[in-house]
Protein backbone atom coordinates (compact mmCIF):
# COMPACT_ATOMS: atom_id res chain seq x y z
CA UNK A 1 0.00 0.00 0.00
CA UNK A 2 1.19 3.59 -0.46
CA UNK A 3 0.72 5.61 2.22
CA UNK A 4 1.18 9.55 2.19
CA UNK A 5 0.67 11.12 5.69
CA UNK A 6 1.07 14.86 6.57
CA UNK A 7 2.81 15.83 3.50
CA UNK A 8 3.77 19.44 3.39
CA UNK A 9 6.32 20.88 1.06
CA UNK A 10 7.80 24.70 0.82
CA UNK A 11 9.60 25.84 -1.86
CA UNK A 12 11.13 29.70 -1.75
CA UNK A 13 8.82 30.59 1.16
CA UNK A 14 5.23 29.00 -0.47
CA UNK A 15 3.72 26.38 1.16
CA UNK A 16 3.01 24.23 -2.43
CA UNK A 17 2.01 21.20 -0.82
CA UNK A 18 -0.46 21.55 3.02
CA UNK A 19 -1.03 18.29 5.28
CA UNK A 20 -1.95 15.91 2.26
CA UNK A 21 -2.37 12.56 3.26
CA UNK A 22 -3.96 9.67 1.44
CA UNK A 23 -3.55 5.87 0.71
CA UNK A 24 -3.90 4.05 -2.31
CA UNK A 25 -3.98 -0.10 -2.55
CA UNK A 26 -1.89 -2.00 -5.22
CA UNK A 27 -3.44 -1.70 -8.53
CA UNK A 28 -5.46 1.56 -7.32
CA UNK A 29 -6.14 4.05 -10.17
CA UNK A 30 -6.03 8.39 -8.79
CA UNK A 31 -6.19 11.02 -10.57
CA UNK A 32 -5.51 14.57 -8.79
CA UNK A 33 -7.26 17.37 -10.52
CA UNK A 34 -6.52 20.79 -9.89
CA UNK A 35 -5.97 23.91 -11.66
CA UNK A 36 -2.75 25.35 -13.01
CA UNK A 37 -0.39 25.99 -9.88
CA UNK A 38 -2.05 23.71 -7.45
CA UNK A 39 0.89 21.28 -6.90
CA UNK A 40 -0.47 18.71 -8.55
CA UNK A 41 3.14 18.67 -10.52
CA UNK A 42 4.70 18.78 -6.97
CA UNK A 43 3.01 16.05 -5.32
CA UNK A 44 4.05 13.42 -7.89
CA UNK A 45 7.55 14.59 -7.59
CA UNK A 46 7.24 14.16 -3.39
CA UNK A 47 5.81 10.76 -3.86
CA UNK A 48 8.74 9.64 -6.40
CA UNK A 49 11.18 11.15 -3.69
CA UNK A 50 13.20 13.88 -5.58
CA UNK A 51 12.54 16.16 -2.73
CA UNK A 52 13.68 16.35 1.03
CA UNK A 53 10.27 16.73 2.45
CA UNK A 54 9.87 19.79 5.24
CA UNK A 55 6.97 17.74 7.04
CA UNK A 56 5.04 13.86 6.34
CA UNK A 57 6.18 10.59 5.66
CA UNK A 58 6.00 8.65 2.64
CA UNK A 59 5.96 4.80 2.41
CA UNK A 60 5.08 2.30 -0.17
CA UNK A 61 4.38 -1.48 1.37
CA UNK A 62 6.19 -0.29 4.56
CA UNK A 63 9.03 0.84 3.15
CA UNK A 64 9.92 5.01 3.30
CA UNK A 65 9.92 6.70 0.35
CA UNK A 66 12.89 9.26 1.00
CA UNK A 67 14.66 12.05 -1.17
CA UNK A 68 17.82 13.16 -2.62
CA UNK A 69 19.48 13.71 0.51
CA UNK A 70 19.23 10.19 1.64
CA UNK A 71 19.91 8.99 -1.97
CA UNK A 72 23.12 9.06 -4.19
CA UNK A 73 20.06 8.82 -7.31
CA UNK A 74 17.01 10.57 -6.60
CA UNK A 75 13.76 8.38 -7.00
CA UNK A 76 11.98 5.30 -5.17
CA UNK A 77 13.03 2.22 -7.67
CA UNK A 78 9.78 0.61 -6.82
CA UNK A 79 8.39 3.52 -8.95
CA UNK A 80 8.29 4.90 -12.56
CA UNK A 81 7.40 8.61 -13.02
CA UNK A 82 6.49 10.18 -16.51
CA UNK A 83 7.13 13.86 -16.35
CA UNK A 84 5.93 16.26 -19.00
CA UNK A 85 9.81 15.87 -20.79
CA UNK A 86 9.31 12.48 -21.64
CA UNK A 87 13.47 12.31 -21.18
CA UNK A 88 13.95 10.25 -24.05
CA UNK A 89 16.98 9.74 -25.84
CA UNK A 90 16.96 11.98 -28.92
CA UNK A 91 19.14 9.61 -31.46
CA UNK A 92 17.94 6.39 -30.07
CA UNK A 93 15.18 4.22 -31.83
CA UNK A 94 11.59 4.37 -30.54
CA UNK A 95 11.93 0.42 -29.57
CA UNK A 96 15.39 0.91 -28.12
CA UNK A 97 13.98 4.27 -25.89
CA UNK A 98 11.22 1.89 -24.65
CA UNK A 99 13.48 -1.24 -23.98
CA UNK A 100 16.76 0.49 -22.72
CA UNK A 101 16.30 -0.45 -19.39
CA UNK A 102 15.51 -4.18 -20.10
CA UNK A 103 17.93 -6.86 -19.61
CA UNK A 104 19.39 -7.93 -22.54
CA UNK A 105 19.51 -11.71 -21.36
CA UNK A 106 16.76 -13.00 -22.74
CA UNK A 107 16.32 -10.82 -25.92
CA UNK A 108 12.76 -13.01 -27.01
CA UNK A 109 11.80 -11.91 -23.98
CA UNK A 110 12.99 -8.41 -24.13
CA UNK A 111 11.18 -7.67 -27.85
CA UNK A 112 7.50 -8.97 -26.93
CA UNK A 113 7.60 -6.43 -24.05
CA UNK A 114 8.74 -4.07 -26.10
CA UNK A 115 6.30 -4.60 -29.06
CA UNK A 116 3.58 -4.99 -26.38
CA UNK A 117 3.89 -1.45 -25.36
CA UNK A 118 4.30 -0.04 -28.46
CA UNK A 119 1.16 -1.81 -29.26
CA UNK A 120 -0.77 -0.38 -26.15
CA UNK A 121 0.44 2.92 -26.70
CA UNK A 122 -0.14 2.61 -30.70
CA UNK A 123 3.14 3.29 -31.93
CA UNK A 124 4.14 0.12 -33.08
CA UNK A 125 4.56 1.41 -36.79
CA UNK A 126 7.36 3.82 -35.21
CA UNK A 127 9.87 1.51 -33.72
CA UNK A 128 12.13 1.79 -35.88
CA UNK A 129 12.33 5.88 -35.97
CA UNK A 130 14.26 8.39 -33.80
CA UNK A 131 11.94 10.59 -30.85
CA UNK A 132 13.82 13.64 -32.89
CA UNK A 133 11.44 13.23 -35.96
CA UNK A 134 8.03 12.29 -34.30
CA UNK A 135 5.76 14.89 -32.93
CA UNK A 136 5.03 15.57 -28.97
CA UNK A 137 2.17 13.32 -28.71
CA UNK A 138 4.15 10.57 -30.14
CA UNK A 139 7.17 11.60 -28.02
CA UNK A 140 4.87 11.34 -25.05
CA UNK A 141 3.42 7.73 -25.99
CA UNK A 142 6.82 6.37 -26.16
CA UNK A 143 7.57 8.27 -22.94
CA UNK A 144 4.78 6.64 -21.44
CA UNK A 145 5.46 3.28 -22.77
CA UNK A 146 9.32 3.24 -21.58
CA UNK A 147 8.13 4.06 -18.25
CA UNK A 148 5.93 0.81 -18.05
CA UNK A 149 8.68 -1.48 -19.46
CA UNK A 150 10.43 -2.40 -15.86
CA UNK A 151 6.85 -3.54 -14.45
CA UNK A 152 6.78 -0.80 -11.74
CA UNK A 153 4.70 -1.08 -8.59
CA UNK A 154 3.36 2.44 -8.56
CA UNK A 155 2.90 4.77 -11.97
CA UNK A 156 3.18 8.65 -11.72
CA UNK A 157 1.84 10.28 -14.55
CA UNK A 158 2.23 13.85 -14.89
CA UNK A 159 -0.22 15.04 -17.60
CA UNK A 160 -0.22 11.86 -19.76
CA UNK A 161 -2.57 12.70 -22.41
CA UNK A 162 -1.68 16.63 -23.30
CA UNK A 163 -0.34 16.28 -26.19
CA UNK A 164 -1.94 13.68 -27.64
CA UNK A 165 -4.46 13.75 -30.52
CA UNK A 166 -8.27 13.86 -29.58
CA UNK A 167 -8.64 11.04 -31.79
CA UNK A 168 -6.06 8.48 -30.25
CA UNK A 169 -6.60 9.95 -26.64
CA UNK A 170 -9.30 7.43 -25.75
CA UNK A 171 -7.62 4.17 -27.31
CA UNK A 172 -4.49 5.10 -25.46
CA UNK A 173 -6.09 5.99 -22.38
CA UNK A 174 -8.80 2.60 -22.44
CA UNK A 175 -5.41 0.25 -23.39
CA UNK A 176 -3.07 2.08 -20.62
CA UNK A 177 -5.43 1.68 -17.69
CA UNK A 178 -6.75 -2.00 -18.79
CA UNK A 179 -2.56 -2.49 -18.70
CA UNK A 180 -2.29 -1.45 -14.80
CA UNK A 181 -5.57 -2.88 -13.67
CA UNK A 182 -4.34 -6.35 -14.78
CA UNK A 183 -0.96 -5.65 -13.75
CA UNK A 184 -1.75 -4.00 -10.41
CA UNK A 185 0.17 -1.15 -10.92
CA UNK A 186 -0.86 1.44 -8.42
CA UNK A 187 -0.87 4.70 -10.91
CA UNK A 188 -1.74 8.33 -10.08
CA UNK A 189 -2.06 11.19 -12.97
CA UNK A 190 -1.90 14.58 -12.28
CA UNK A 191 -4.27 15.86 -15.05
CA UNK A 192 -6.50 19.03 -15.47
CA UNK A 193 -8.85 16.83 -17.69
CA UNK A 194 -11.17 16.34 -15.30
CA UNK A 195 -14.11 15.33 -17.17
CA UNK A 196 -11.85 12.27 -18.44
CA UNK A 197 -10.79 11.15 -15.20
CA UNK A 198 -14.04 10.12 -14.12
CA UNK A 199 -14.40 7.36 -16.46
CA UNK A 200 -10.91 5.83 -15.39
CA UNK A 201 -10.50 6.71 -11.94
CA UNK A 202 -11.09 4.73 -8.97
CA UNK A 203 -10.71 7.57 -6.70
CA UNK A 204 -10.21 11.46 -7.33
CA UNK A 205 -7.93 13.98 -5.43
CA UNK A 206 -9.20 17.57 -5.67
CA UNK A 207 -6.25 20.40 -5.44
CA UNK A 208 -6.16 23.87 -4.64
CA UNK A 209 -3.64 26.02 -3.81
CA UNK A 210 -2.00 23.33 -2.12
CA UNK A 211 -4.37 21.97 -0.37
CA UNK A 212 -6.20 18.49 -0.35
CA UNK A 213 -10.09 19.83 -0.71
CA UNK A 214 -11.72 16.49 -1.42
CA UNK A 215 -10.78 12.87 -1.90
CA UNK A 216 -13.54 10.31 -2.93
CA UNK A 217 -14.86 8.36 -5.54
CA UNK A 218 -15.64 9.99 -9.29
CA UNK A 219 -19.24 10.00 -8.82
CA UNK A 220 -19.69 11.71 -5.13
CA UNK A 221 -16.35 14.38 -6.20
CA UNK A 222 -18.59 14.76 -9.30
CA UNK A 223 -21.79 15.44 -7.16
CA UNK A 224 -19.87 17.51 -5.08
CA UNK A 225 -21.62 20.75 -3.29
CA UNK A 226 -18.68 22.67 -3.13
CA UNK A 227 -18.75 25.60 -5.96
CA UNK A 228 -14.82 25.29 -6.96
CA UNK A 229 -14.68 21.24 -7.16
CA UNK A 230 -17.92 21.58 -9.57
CA UNK A 231 -16.52 24.01 -11.50
CA UNK A 232 -13.37 21.71 -12.34
CA UNK A 233 -16.04 19.50 -14.53
CA UNK A 234 -18.85 22.16 -16.01
CA UNK A 235 -20.46 25.00 -15.68
CA UNK A 236 -22.16 25.52 -12.86
CA UNK A 237 -26.33 26.77 -12.17
CA UNK A 238 -26.37 28.08 -8.33
CA UNK A 239 -30.40 27.49 -7.77
CA UNK A 240 -31.93 28.05 -4.74
CA UNK A 241 -34.47 25.09 -4.01
CA UNK A 242 -36.69 25.49 -0.84
CA UNK A 243 -34.41 27.95 0.43
CA UNK A 244 -31.10 26.74 0.30
CA UNK A 245 -29.04 27.55 -2.80
CA UNK A 246 -27.98 24.10 -4.29
CA UNK A 247 -25.09 23.12 -7.62
CA UNK A 248 -26.54 21.92 -10.86
CA UNK A 249 -24.93 21.06 -13.73
CA UNK A 250 -26.30 22.31 -16.92
CA UNK A 251 -27.72 18.64 -17.87
CA UNK A 252 -29.30 18.34 -14.86
CA UNK A 253 -31.93 21.39 -15.92
CA UNK A 254 -34.30 20.94 -19.02
CA UNK A 255 -36.66 23.09 -20.67
CA UNK A 256 -40.36 21.69 -20.07
CA UNK A 257 -43.74 23.07 -21.68
CA UNK A 258 -44.85 24.68 -18.44
CA UNK A 259 -42.98 25.01 -15.07
CA UNK A 260 -43.68 28.23 -13.01
CA UNK A 261 -39.42 28.91 -13.27
CA UNK A 262 -39.46 30.49 -16.38
CA UNK A 263 -36.58 32.42 -18.30
CA UNK A 264 -35.63 33.91 -21.59
CA UNK A 265 -32.93 32.93 -23.75
CA UNK A 266 -29.80 35.04 -24.17
CA UNK A 267 -27.49 32.63 -26.26
CA UNK A 268 -27.68 29.15 -27.68
CA UNK A 269 -24.44 27.67 -29.03
CA UNK A 270 -24.11 24.38 -30.64
CA UNK A 271 -21.69 21.77 -28.78
CA UNK A 272 -22.40 18.96 -31.46
CA UNK A 273 -24.70 16.16 -29.38
CA UNK A 274 -26.38 19.12 -27.58
CA UNK A 275 -26.99 22.83 -27.44
CA UNK A 276 -26.20 25.04 -24.10
CA UNK A 277 -28.41 27.53 -23.79
CA UNK A 278 -27.58 30.90 -21.46
CA UNK A 279 -31.06 31.92 -19.66
CA UNK A 280 -31.70 34.57 -18.10
CA UNK A 281 -34.19 34.51 -14.98
CA UNK A 282 -34.93 36.53 -12.08
CA UNK A 283 -32.18 34.70 -10.11
CA UNK A 284 -29.80 35.36 -12.41
CA UNK A 285 -27.93 33.45 -15.54
CA UNK A 286 -28.28 29.40 -15.71
CA UNK A 287 -26.90 27.29 -18.19
CA UNK A 288 -29.07 24.72 -19.84
CA UNK A 289 -28.29 21.77 -22.11
CA UNK A 290 -31.51 21.12 -24.92
CA UNK A 291 -31.63 19.06 -27.94
CA UNK A 292 -32.98 21.84 -30.24
CA UNK A 293 -31.82 25.36 -31.54
CA UNK A 294 -34.10 27.92 -29.51
CA UNK A 295 -34.00 31.27 -30.72
CA UNK A 296 -32.92 34.60 -28.69
CA UNK A 297 -35.37 36.47 -26.56
CA UNK A 298 -37.54 33.72 -26.27
CA UNK A 299 -39.37 32.79 -23.35
CA UNK A 300 -38.99 29.46 -22.07
CA UNK A 301 -39.97 27.24 -18.99
CA UNK A 302 -37.36 25.24 -16.65
CA UNK A 303 -37.30 22.47 -14.43
CA UNK A 304 -34.67 20.54 -12.31
CA UNK A 305 -33.78 17.26 -13.46
CA UNK A 306 -35.07 14.65 -10.70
Amino acid sequence: MLIVENLSYTYTDTKVLDSIHFSLAPGEVLSIVGASGSGKSTLLKAIYGLFDLEQGKISWRGTPVLGPSHNLVPGFAKMKYLAQDFGLMPYMTVEENVGKYLSNLDLRKKRARVQELLEMTLMQDYAKVKPVLLSGGQQQRVGLAQALAQAPEVLLLDEPFSQTDSFLKNNIRQNLFAFVKAHQITTLVATHESQESLGFSDRIMILREGKQLLIDTPKRVYYSQNEYVASLFDLVNKVQVAGQWRLYYPHQLRVVAQSPWQATVEGCYFQGAYYLLVCRTVEGHVYVKHTEKIEKEKKVCLKIES
